[in-house]
């Protein structure tokens, strides 16, 4: 723990670099079947977002991607022309639109989180549950710090 309590840059670089290279394998992963329906990774980020939060509204979405609209929408076409995504007018307030995942949509999430399960599955079995714990609470503080 006191080789922690130095951080040096080098160190700090390192760290990112590890970010960078976990995210790039986790993702890499899922990009056959991604690929198979013309899809890339803002696709898959929205529908992870829509298997988490069912009937999220359009400007939830957009706080939680921390994207422009016109990006936005470019992949929401994508993913309604292909039928994975469903729209419902909110019952309060009719100017808000739930957005939804399909079966067909549901059924994509599950076979891209089966290939990124496989991954995550098998590093966290490789840790103790003390690692797991305090990388979690690591990963939850880089989420949350403001700069």
């Amino acid at each position: 723990m006191n080789e922690l309590l130095y951080l040096k840059d080098d160190q700090i670089k390192e760290f990112i670099e590890k970010l960078f290279i976990a995210y790039r394998e986790s993702f890499s992963d899922t990009k056959k079947t991604l690929n198979k329906h013309s899809l890339g990774i803002a696709h898959h980020k929205v529908i992870h977002l829509l298997s988490m939060y069912d009937g999220i509204t359009i400007s939830e979405l957009l706080k939680k991607l921390k994207i422009t609209k016109q990006s936005l929408n470019r992949v929401i076409k994508d993913l309604n022309k292909i039928k994975c995504i469903f729209f419902e007018k909110g019952k309060k307030d009719t100017r808000l639109k739930h957005i939804y995942l399909t079966d067909i949509g549901q059924k994509l999430f599950n076979e891209i989180f089966s290939i990124q399960k496989k991954r995550i599955y098998k590093a966290l079995l490789k840790s103790d549950s003390k690692e797991v714990l305090h990388f979690n609470n690591v990963i939850k503080r880089i989420i949350n710090e403001e700069i």
